[in-house]
């Protein structure tokens, strides 16, 4: 094929078509290609003319840091609320994963262009390198502001692991198997979750939760070995250093990491102090004012955008996109305050409570792999789509009532997060397929990075706003059940530590186990109000076919 030629594609065609570097790579291409960049701003395309089934060399590598990228999140949810307690600020251990979040969702569209500019493997070696840095300071942090920055350095890293990952895989896998590679990443993904989540609350009740951070650290230097050694992929970019520095979108860059920042900050001070606080309003109002320079540099003055208008304003990838964000909203918020409503209101210990997140995994495993199967046998995904958000709006329901709502149920709960987190698991690989089908291959990078940004959008500001709900209610219950007491002593205490709930007079500590667990139904039936609205936005979802022959 020539490079003048059209480029003719179907769900059999892989998105970087050529075989890697060491499988038979032509040179010759590599350098036209190179100059083809010099150009033009859409990625060149290769020929990948070797089976799927030789994968697993380029596969191997990249699973590591999925892994890690897993077992670091389902750490955090089972450990926070021991970080919290030991540093004095269970009020603000949210940050622990919203400062990761915040940095990570900041730089998730970079890697998708930088990648293009400085090529795949650079890219996922500088992402490993600042995970891993990140996670050694988290070990070392001696209170909770240096903790929430070393989680910040390390979010920079970890949006590289997972977004890139996901754009190779892209590249290189035919569209109608893309679901069943996926299906396998998530296998991976959420193998690193199940153990992230016992193991997070093992370390933190028998060896102290900074061991949560800093077994990361030889594991990531690992994956760092692996990837310079077995991961070779052709290099696009040809142009000097300078050159590709020109590319980069600096100002665009800086608006979307001042717009998330302002927006979390806002949404975190308002819950724990006061809306009407000038701090908080004035951070709303800069969070507003960064968006519009935002939009302003993205679609008048960057030669080279982060988000092209044409990749975020379509309407067939817009609804994807938020079929992206709102169950991911749904989904950390939930978990999160389901280990917060075992620690707080059951009185179980992190360990126990992370064992008792076990069947997220297990489900969003089966979900995952079995949506990219049925997508490959029934070449269609939309139908599929539609019933795992249906599934998943049922399974949050369930749990949510038996949490006290109905029932007092831990194996109720169980249940209704397995079933949840099957319907996520399909509906989540299903919908990549469906982003995926309607980019098209020029913009598959910039649309999956795109994805992954409004993902991770979803879990930095359900969080946020589910801790902020947590935290409003819980000071509004205490303060009206506990008159004639040291009221605001005890609000600050208890928001400060749950050790010191064991602390209090049996009667007191009903209270406040009760005010606890008010809390806590309020954000769990705003996770539900998430999952309906992605089942809304799934009905909008383009449906193009998927040829069986090449």
């Amino acid at each position: 094929m020539s490079l003048g030629s059209p480029l003719l594609t179907n769900e059999r065609t892989p998105l970087l078509a050529g075989s890697l570097a060491e499988n038979g790579l032509n040179d010759n291409r590599v350098a036209d290609n190179a100059s083809l960049v010099a150009r033009t701003s859409e990625p060149p395309q290769y020929v990948y003319d070797k089976p799927t089934s030789s994968l697993a060399p380029v596969f191997v590598p990249m699973a590591i840091g999925v892994f890690l990228a897993a077992m670091d999140g389902s750490i955090v949810v089972s450990s926070s609320a021991a970080i919290g307690s030991e540093l004095k600020q269970l009020q603000n251990a949210s940050w622990v994963a919203t400062g990761y979040m915040l940095s990570m969702t900041s730089f998730q569209p970079l890697y998708g262009k930088f990648s293009d500019i400085f090529g795949r493997k650079a890219c996922l070696l500088f992402a490993y390198t600042v995970f891993a840095t990140g996670c050694l300071l988290c070990g070392f942090s001696r209170n909770m502001s240096q903790l929430i920055a070393a989680r910040a350095i390390a979010g920079v890293g970890g949006a590289g692991m997972t977004t890139l990952v996901s754009i190779i895989m892209s590249d290189i896998v035919p569209l109608r198997s893309r679901g069943t590679w996926q299906g396998i990443i998530n296998i991976v993904f959420q193998s690193g979750s199940a153990i992230g989540a016992p193991l997070g609350g093992y370390l933190a009740d028998n060896f102290g939760w900074r061991w949560a951070f800093i077994v990361q650290v030889p594991i990531t230097l690992l994956a760092i070995i692996f990837v310079s050694i077995s991961l070779h992929l052709p290099h696009h970019d040809g142009s000097d250093l300078r050159a590709k520095l020109k590319r980069i979108d600096v100002g665009g860059s800086i608006a979307l990491v001042a717009t998330v920042f302002f927006l979390l900050f806002g949404l975190d001070r308002g819950g724990n102090l006061s809306w009407g606080d000038n701090l908080t309003m004035s951070s709303l109002i800069a969070c507003v004012i960064s968006l519009i320079i935002f939009l302003i540099i993205e679609t008048k003055i960057a030669p080279e955008p982060l988000a092209p208008q044409r990749i975020i304003t379509k309407n067939s990838l817009f609804v994807t996109y938020l079929s992206n964000f709102f169950p991911m909203a749904s989904g950390m918020s939930m978990l999160f305050h389901v280990s917060l409503y075992f620690q707080a209101v059951e009185g179980k210990n992190a360990a126990q409570s992370g064992l008792l997140l076990l069947p997220d995994a297990a489900g969003s495993l089966t979900g995952s792999l079995l949506g990219g199967l049925l997508v490959q046998l029934s070449g269609t995904y939309y139908l599929l789509t539609v019933a795992g958000f249906i599934v998943l709006v049922a399974g949050r329901v369930v749990a949510t009532l038996m949490t006290g709502v109905i029932f007092r149920s831990a194996l109720g709960v169980g249940v209704g997060i397995l079933v949840a987190a099957i319907g996520n698991g399909v509906s989540i690989t299903t919908s990549l397929v469906a982003l995926i089908a309607n980019a098209g291959p020029a913009d598959q990078a910039a649309a999956t990075a795109a994805s992954y940004l409004f993902r991770s959008l979803g879990i930095v500001v359900g969080l946020s706003v589910a801790s902020s709900l947590v935290q409003v209610t819980l000071r509004k219950e205490l303060r009206r059940h506990l008159e004639g007491h040291d009221i605001d002593e005890i609000v600050r205490q208890v928001r400060r530590s749950l050790d010191y709930i064991d602390q209090l007079n049996p009667s007191m500590r009903t209270v406040v186990r009760d005010s606890y667990e008010k809390a806590i139904h309020v954000t769990l039936w705003f996770s539900v109000s998430m999952t309906m609205c992605a089942a809304v936005c799934s009905l909008f979802i383009k449906v193009k076919p998927l040829i069986k022959h090449s």
